[in-house]
C-alpha cells in the first residue's frame, strides 16, 4: 500500500458549530491519507464527529480550517461551480436510505437523477439503458423500475443510494454507515456489494461506522475517533492484533465473540463524556481512563507513530505498552 497514489490528504481539519452556549467542536484537527482503491475505516461512538468528518471531505459542511487534497489538487477553498464539477468524482452514501431519498420519484427516477443534473446523457433512450445497467450492478430486478421507496425493504432502499453513487462513475465515495440500518443478512449483501464495485471500479472509499465488525471486514486502514479528535490509526490487521490508545482497547474488548473459551474480558468505560463545547486543553478521553495522570489533563496529545504505520494520540502510550 506505500507504494500506491495517494487520492485524498486532509491535513488538521477542523468544523467547529456556533451554538447558544459556545463553539461545538465536531472535528478538531485530524489528519489522514488515503491511498486510490482503498478504503479508510472511520469508527467511533455516536456523536464523535466521524459523519461530520465525511461530509466536511465533501463540503456538505463548510471546513473551519484545515487542508483538503484530492488527487495532488487543493480543493479545501474551492467555489460552488468548481465543486459542482468535482462532485461527479466524490459522492456519498448515506445513512438511511429512505430518507435520503425522494419518495415521490420511481427507483429508476432516483437512479438516473444524477445524470440529468450533470447531463451527461443525450437521449432518454441513453439515460434508460445506463439506468438499467446499474440497476443490474446493485443488485436491483428489472421489474423494480417503476418502483417507489415505499415499496421496498431497506436492503433494497440502499441498493439504490448505491446506485445513485455509481451511475456518475466518481473515483471516491464517503459510505456513512451504509449498513447501520439493516438486518444482519442484508449488510453482508451490501457490503459484498460494496467490495465488489471496489475491486471493478478502483473505488476509494471513506467507511463510516460504529461497528468495529464490520469496518474490520471492509477497511484497508482504520481510524479511531473521539470527541472529534483521531486518538489511534493503523492498518485494519495491525489495528485488531496491537491497540495502544485505552479507548481503543476498550472498543475491541466490547466485540461479541463466537469462541465460549475465549477469556477476554471487557473492558468497561467509566464516567460520562466530556462536552465538545469549548472543551479544555486536555486530553479528550481522560475524564474516562483509569490511566489519566497530571499531563493527560495539561495538554492535547497529537497523533505520533510508534509503530512502523501505527499512529496514537495519548501522552502515556509508550509508558503503557512497553513501546
Amino acid at each position: 500500500m506505500e507504494n500506491k497514489e495517494i487520492m485524498l490528504s486532509v491535513q488538521d481539519l477542523k468544523k467547529y458549530f456556533n451554538t447558544p452556549t459556545g463553539v461545538l467542536h465536531a472535528v478538531d484537527g485530524v489528519s489522514f491519507d488515503i491511498p486510490k482503491g482503498t478504503t479508510l475505516g472511520v469508527v467511533g461512538e455516536s456523536g464523535c464527529g466521524k459523519s461530520t468528518l465525511g461530509r466536511t471531505v465533501l463540503h456538505l459542511h463548510k471546513m473551519t480550517s484545515g487542508k483538503i487534497m484530492f488527487n495532488g489538487k487543493d480543493i479545501s477553498n474551492i467555489n460552488k461551480q468548481e465543486f459542482h464539477e468535482l462532485r461527479k468524482e466524490m459522492q456519498i452514501i448515506f445513512q438511511d436510505p429512505f430518507s435520503s431519498i425522494d419518495p415521490r420519484m420511481s427507483v429508476k427516477q432516483l437512479i438516473a437523477e444524477p445524470l440529468k443534473i450533470f447531463k451527461l446523457a443525450k437521449s432518454k433512450e441513453e439515460i434508460d439503458k445506463k439506468v438499467s445497467e446499474v440497476m443490474d450492478i446493485v443488485g436491483l430486478a428489472p421489474r423494480l423500475a417503476d418502483s417507489y421507496a415505499h415499496e421496498l425493504d431497506g436492503g433494497r432502499r440502499q441498493r439504490i443510494g448505491i446506485g445513485r453513487a455509481i451511475i456518475l462513475d466518481p473515483s471516491f465515495i464517503v459510505c456513512d454507515e451504509p449498513v447501520s440500518a439493516l438486518d444482519v443478512s442484508i449488510q453482508a449483501q451490501i457490503l459484498n456489494l460494496m467490495q465488489d464495485l471496489q475491486k471493478d471500479r478502483n473505488l476509494t472509499y471513506i467507511f463510516i461506522t460504529h461497528n468495529l465488525s464490520v469496518v474490520k471486514h471492509i477497511s484497508d486502514d482504520i481510524m479511531v475517533m473521539y470527541l472529534g479528535c483521531a486518538v489511534e490509526k493503523a492498518t485494519s490487521k495491525e489495528l485488531f492484533q496491537h491497540q495502544y490508545h485505552p479507548y481503543t482497547k476498550a472498543l475491541i474488548s466490547a466485540i461479541p465473540r463466537v469462541n465460549l473459551d475465549d477469556k477476554s474480558k471487557r473492558i468497561p468505560i467509566k464516567g460520562e463524556l466530556v462536552s465538545p463545547i469549548d472543551p479544555k486543553d486536555q486530553c479528550r478521553f481522560a475524564p474516562r481512563c483509569e490511566y489519566a495522570t497530571d499531563v493527560c489533563f495539561g495538554s492535547t496529545p497529537k497523533l505520533e507513530e510508534v509503530e512502523p504505520g501505527h499512529f496514537v494520540a495519548c501522552h502515556r502510550v509508550r509508558e503503557l505498552n512497553n513501546l
